[in-house]
């Protein structure tokens, strides 16, 4: 333990000297889904063929003086573009994850908000692209310095913006889905 840690952990701090011990061992903030690995398909449950739920993420190696968090999920293999399908932001900095099948409700028990997505409806919307080819489906994690100064119903466009400036991290996992 180095001198700055031990310092932190004697004055009652312990998290926050883990934390940095933790840091100078090269750890990265990281978002995974239990429920798919990096790259992987998507399960039928989280798509358009079937019941449609978001899925559950997880996060490890949150920076330090992270407040909030926001997640973004988008296809940039849509025919017509880039596709959001999840905009959620506000997420309390002591959050470890997402559980599985949120409410598409604009506010959360917890404070978190959800924002809009391409389909112009609040929450998640999964993967349902056209037959073909896979698609990818980004999630993309922002660890924040404070939440965003945004009401409920936002857009990716107006969160990335409102995030510029205040974001410490990003990390990503990405699924696949096709028909």
């Amino acid at each position: 333990m180095n001198a700055l840690a031990y310092f932190l952990w004697l004055s009652g701090l312990a998290f926050g000297a883990l934390a940095l011990v933790e840091q100078d061992r090269g750890s990265e903030f990281s978002v995974s889904a239990p429920g798919f690995g990096t790259g992987q398909p998507i399960p039928r449950a989280h798509t358009c063929d079937g019941p449609d739920r978001s899925p559950a993420l997880t996060w490890t190696h949150v920076p330090l003086g992270t407040r909030a968090f926001a997640l973004l999920c988008d296809d940039p293999d849509a025919p017509m573009g880039t596709w959001d399908h999840w905009v959620i932001y506000n997420i309390p900095g002591s959050a470890k994850g997402l559980i599985e099948g949120l409410v598409a409700s604009e506010h959360l028990p917890d404070g978190t908000l959800q924002g809009v997505n391409s389909w112009g409806r609040t929450g998640y919307g999964g993967p349902c692209p056209p037959p073909g080819k896979a698609h990818r489906y980004f999630f993309r994690l922002y660890a924040l310095d404070a939440p965003l100064p945004l009401g409920a119903g936002a857009t990716k466009a107006q969160v990335l913006a409102a995030a510029e400036g205040r974001t410490l991290a990003a990390a990503e996992t990405m699924g696949t889905y096709e028909r």
